[in-house]
């Protein structure tokens, strides 16, 4: 598979990650994340692997 950005604003991020469980008990999964570069030092402390754990999603 190859992946490639199609702006210079954005970065690739592979793997499994998960936001934290909202209010109404719903959360985003993904394998494939498209982060805007302004965005990307936060994105790992919202979106991570230990959020998968936490809501309850096996390896």
């Amino acid at each position: 598979m190859f992946l490639a950005s199609c702006s210079s604003n954005s970065v690739v991020k592979l793997g499994k990650k998960c936001t934290k469980i909202a209010s109404d008990n719903t959360y985003e999964k993904s394998f494939i994340w498209i982060v805007d570069k302004k965005n990307i030092k936060n994105f790992s402390s919202k979106i991570n692997k230990e959020n998968c754990k936490i809501n309850g999603e096996k390896s």
